[in-house]
C-alpha cells in the first residue's frame, strides 16, 4: 500500500466545504430545488469540478512512488517470462476491482442515490454491520505498516547519499560502513514536528511536490537503468528468474512469493480511489468517469512499471537489488542519484503524514469520545506567537502522536529491510481492500443472486486473490526470517 495516499489532495476536497460560505447561499438552498444550484451539488456541498483527466492524475501520483523501487528486484526473482506475465495480470485484476468500487460510489440509484465520501462508507453503506469494523482495522493496520516502510525508504536513501558522497571522495576504496538508525531517528523527529502541525495534509502544494518528487526519482531510476543497458549492450536475465546456484531451490520460491507482494504493493490504490471520484463532476454519472480515469492511468503505470521493472532487469540481471536507487549498482553519476534519493526522501516526509493523518484523527476523535471529561483529551492550550494565528496546543495529541511516531521508528529500526515489509504490506492490503470488500460490495449492491453464474465467477476471483495474498505474506515473512539471520539490529550494516 505503499502509496495510498501519497496524493494529498484527494484525501482532503471535502474538508474544505464545511466552512460557511456566504449567508446568501444558505438561504438559497432551502428554497431553490436541490438540483438547479449553481454552486452546489446535490448533496449541498460544494461543486465538485474534476475531470477524468484530474481524477487520473490524482490516481497515476497517488500510485507512482517508492513501490517502483523493487521492481526490478521482483521481476529477477520471476524471470522475463513470469514478471511482466504477473505484473500484466495484476494490473488486469485491479482495473477489474476498481470499477467495481467505482459502483460502489452512490448507493441505491447509479445516478441519484446517496454518496459516500471514503471507503469506509461506501462499506457501511453496502456491506454494514461488523465488516465496518473490520475494514476499518485493516486499513489502520495497512497505513501503520506505510509509516514503518515509508521510515525505512527514506533513511535507505539518505544512508545512499552519504555513501555515494564517501565512495566518490575516496575513489571507492572506502567501503564506508555506516549504520542507518542515525537517518532513522533524524526521519522520526522531523515526523515528529511535522506531525504537530495542524491540517498539514491539506497544504495544497503538498500534493504536486510528491507528485513532482516521485515523477523525478522514478524517472532517474529508468533512465540509468536505459543507459546502462546501452553501455554493456546487452540485456542481462534468464527467462525464469534468478538462477538456482544464485540462491537454493527453496528460497527461489519464497523469493518469487515475496516478489507478488511487492507487485501488488507497487499498484494497491483502492484505498482512495472513492475519496478521488467524490472530487468529480457530473453529468455523466461520476461512475462513468471514473473507470475511464481508471483505465487511463493503470495503462500509465503499468507501462511505466514494466519500463523501470524490466529495465533495472536487463541492466542488472540475477544482481538487481532491493531498492534500484540505494543498491548500489549504479555509482556515477553519483550527483545524479543524489537527486534522485533527495527527492525520495522529500517524497517520504509529506506522505508519511499524508498517510498517517488518517490514523491520527481517528483514534483522537474515538478518546475524546471515550473520556470526554478529561482535561489531557479535549483541552487546547493556546500559545501565542507573534505575528500569526496562535497555536493550539493539545497535549494528548502531543503525547500520542509523538509515540506513534517513535514507535514506527523503532520498529524500523528493529527490521530495516525495504522489500520484506514492502511485501508483508501488499499481500497484507492486497486481497482485502482491493480484491475482497469490493467484490462484496458490488454483489450487495447489485444483487446478485448466490451460486448464480456471475456469483461464482466473482468468488473464485476473490479466492484467487486470497492465495496469492497468503502466498506473498509467506515469502516476504521468510524473507525477514532470513534476513534477521544475517542481521544484527543497531551494528552498522553492509
Amino acid at each position: 500500500m505503499q502509496k495510498m495516499g501519497e496524493n494529498a489532495a484527494t484525501k482532503n476536497h471535502h474538508h474544505h466545504h464545511h466552512h460557511n460560505h456566504h449567508q446568501v447561499f444558505d438561504i438559497s438552498i432551502d428554497v431553490l430545488p436541490q438540483t438547479g444550484s449553481k454552486c452546489f451539488d446535490d448533496d449541498g456541498r460544494l461543486k465538485r469540478t474534476g475531470t477524468v483527466w484530474t481524477a487520473s492524475a490524482h490516481i497515476i501520483t497517488a500510485v507512482i512512488g517508492s513501490g517502483v523501487l523493487s521492481l526490478a528486484w521482483a521481476i529477477a526473482q520471476l524471470g522475463w517470462i513470469a514478471g511482466p506475465a504477473v505484473m500484466l495480470l495484476f494490473s488486469f485484476v485491479i482495473y477489474y476491482t476498481s470499477s467495481l468500487l467505482a459502483d460502489c460510489y452512490r448507493s441505491g440509484d447509479p445516478v441519484t442515490g446517496k454518496r459516500n465520501y471514503t471507503y469506509t462508507d461506501a462499506v457501511r453503506s453496502n456491506l454494514g454491520g461488523l465488516k465496518v469494523k473490520v475494514c476499518g482495522l485493516i486499513q489502520y493496520l495497512n497505513l501503520f505498516g506505510v509509516a514503518i516502510g515509508y521510515t525505512i525508504a527514506a533513511s535507505i536513501s539518505m544512508m545512499a547519499i552519504q555513501r555515494s558522497n564517501c565512495f566518490h571522495e575516496s575513489g571507492g576504496k572506502n567501503p564506508c560502513h555506516m549504520s542507518s538508525n542515525p537517518y532513522m531517528i533524524m526521519f522520526g523527529i522531523t515526523e515528529i514536528v511535522f506531525s504537530q502541525i495542524p491540517d498539514f495534509d491539506q497544504i495544497w502544494w503538498l500534493s504536486i511536490v510528491a507528485a513532482v518528487m516521485s515523477f523525478t526519482y522514478s524517472s532517474i531510476g529508468l533512465g540509468l537503468g536505459i543507459a546502462k543497458v546501452v553501455a554493456t549492450g546487452t540485456f542481462k536475465g534468464s527467462l525464469t528468474g534468478i538462477s538456482i546456484g544464485t540462491v537454493t531451490q527453496t528460497q527461489k520460491i519464497w523469493r518469487s512469493f515475496q516478489a507478488l507482494g511487492d507487485i501488488a504493493f507497487a499498484y494497491s490504490y483502492s484505498i482512495i480511489l472513492i475519496e478521488i471520484q467524490d472530487t468529480i463532476k457530473s453529468p455523466p454519472s461520476e461512475t462513468k468517469t471514473m473507470k475511464k480515469a481508471t483505465l487511463i492511468s493503470i495503462t500509465v503505470t503499468t507501462a511505466f512499471y514494466m519500463l523501470c521493472g524490466c529495465m533495472g532487469y536487463a541492466a542488472f540481471g540475477d544482481l538487481a537489488p532491493g531498492n534500484l536507487l540505494t543498491g548500489f549498482g549504479f555509482y556515477n553519476p553519483f550527483w545524479l542519484l543524489d537527486i534522485a534519493n533527495a527527492a525520495i526522501v522529500v517524497h517520504l516526509v509529506g506522505a508519511y503524514q499524508v498517510y498517517c493523518q488518517p490514523l491520527f484523527a481517528f483514534i483522537e476523535k474515538w478518546a475524546a469520545a471515550r473520556w470526554p471529561e478529561s482535561d489531557f483529551i479535549t483541552k487546547e492550550i493556546k500559545i501565542p506567537i507573534p505575528g500569526c494565528h496562535p497555536y493550539n496546543l493539545n497535549l494528548f495529541q502531543l503525547v500520542w502522536r509523538t509515540a506513534f511516531v517513535i514507535l514506527t521508528t523503532v520498529i524500523s529500526m528493529l527490521l530495516p529491510f525495504f522489500n520484506d515489509v514492502v511485501g508483508i504490506l501488499g499481500a497484507f492490503g492486497f486481497w482485502p481492500l482491493t480484491v475482497y470488500f469490493p467484490i462484496e460490495m458490488y454483489i450487495a449492491q447489485k444483487k446478485i443472486p448466490k451460486w448464480s453464474t456471475r456469483w461464482i465467477c466473482l468468488q473464485m476471483l476473490s479466492i484467487a486473490c486470497l492465495i496469492i495474498s497468503i502466498a506473498a505474506a509467506a515469502g516476504s515473512i521468510a524473507g525477514v526470517v532470513l534476513d534477521l539471520k544475517a542481521y544484527k539490529p543497531f551494528k552498522t550494516s553492509y
